[in-house]
């Protein structure tokens, strides 16, 4: 999206412009919250961690 910003142009019409601009770029990032308890894990993932370390070094071995 462009903006045009002339020169001699008013404070508000300056302020307009800035309102449009951090309107858009405020929407970044990533929502980790949105996916808390999604995942229903049978096993404590303490074990799962572990587990997967040993595969490692078993294949690295």
């Amino acid at each position: 999206m462009n903006f045009i910003l002339k020169t001699g142009a008013s404070k508000k019409a300056i302020h307009i412009i800035e309102k449009k601009l951090f309107k858009k770029s405020r929407h970044k990032g990533f929502n980790a919250h949105k996916y808390n308890g999604v995942l229903n894990l049978n096993i404590d993932p303490l074990e799962i961690q572990k587990s997967l370390r040993d595969e490692w070094e078993r294949h690295s071995s």
